[in-house]
């Protein structure tokens, strides 16, 4: 028989969690994923006569990570992996963190999660980077488009919604500098752009947006065939068709860019400090996983 939220109060604050993480310009995925997550936390609480949120204590979390550590996957054979349980503890920070913001009585999280990320897939290396690129053969307006494609995903490193985001006037060519208006928990931030990024960026917006562009008045940076905005789903399906070409095989979406240039900053010397302000990240440990996957992954 499956374990069920009973609790009214935990109900509630599911809710407005779910809320918030909409509101606030979480990822896509995250009103969906983080709200299934929180509720198996807190059918924990209720479950081991933990009623309120203020009554929460660091060893009800300990022994809620130790259960996940015992716990057998449900997708795959063996235990579940670090990364998940890594993601449990991340929604529970979110959470404490949410009911912080609203006012309402609260907790402190202080464990730390030890051990490697086995997330290496996740990583393309700089030849991989590098074949990219390749893949975009043409000077032609689309052509020029997939570049810049490519310097708001990985040589900016923005999120997916980020990338789709980014209108024309938000790319400061004169300050080097790119401005993410809508961020994540709709942060803004300035990135700096450089290099090729920077080139591939003017070249699309002087030579191949004029000619997509059927409406003068669409502010959006990249557009699709019809002149319109591109949607991130639509630069991720643009990225496997690139990925095809490079014949990647390992599987790698707009994230995974993001994921790489970070990677690749950190083994090019750039201080993890530097980098969670790059990749606009509201807390260090989000950056930090980058220091697991530098000694795993070959650049």
């Amino acid at each position: 028989m499956q374990a069920t939220l009973y609790n009214p109060l935990y109900i509630r604050l599911h809710a407005g969690f779910t809320q918030w993480l909409r509101i606030l310009n979480f990822e896509p995925t995250s009103p969906r994923d983080m709200p299934k997550i929180l509720t198996e936390f807190l059918i924990y609480l209720q479950d081991n006569n933990c009623h309120r949120p203020h009554d929460i204590q660091q060893e009800h979390l300990k022994k809620y990570l130790e259960r996940l550590h015992e716990r057998p996957s449900k997708t795959a054979a063996g235990a579940i992996s670090l990364n998940y349980i890594r993601k449990h503890l991340q929604v529970i920070r979110k959470f404490s963190r949410y009911l912080t913001e609203s006012g309402q009585e609260s907790f402190t999280v202080k464990l730390r999660i030890k051990g490697k990320s086995s997330n290496v897939k996740s990583i393309l290396s700089l030849a991989e980077i590098s074949s990219l690129y390749e893949a975009v053969k043409d000077e032609t307006p689309l052509g020029l488009r997939d570049k810049a494609i490519l310097a708001l995903y990985y040589g900016c490193g923005l999120r997916k919604n980020e990338g789709a985001n980014i209108n024309v006037k938000d790319i400061l060519l004169d300050k080097a500098l790119v401005y993410v208006r809508k961020g994540k928990g709709y942060k803004e931030r300035y990135v700096p752009l450089a290099g090729t990024a920077k080139a591939d960026l003017e070249n699309y917006i002087v030579y191949g947006r004029p000619l997509l562009a059927t409406d003068k008045k669409e502010d959006a940076l990249l557009l699709n065939v019809n002149g319109k905005r591109l949607s991130g789903h639509m630069a991720y399906e643009r990225l496997q068709k690139l990925k095809d070409i490079a014949k990647i095989k390992k599987p790698a979406g707009l994230h995974t860019l993001r994921h790489s240039i970070a990677s690749h900053l950190l083994h090019s010397g750039m201080a993890l400090e530097q980098i969670q302000r790059f990749l606009g990240h509201s807390s260090m440990e989000s950056t930090q996983i980058y220091t697991h996957l530098k000694h795993e992954q070959k650049i």
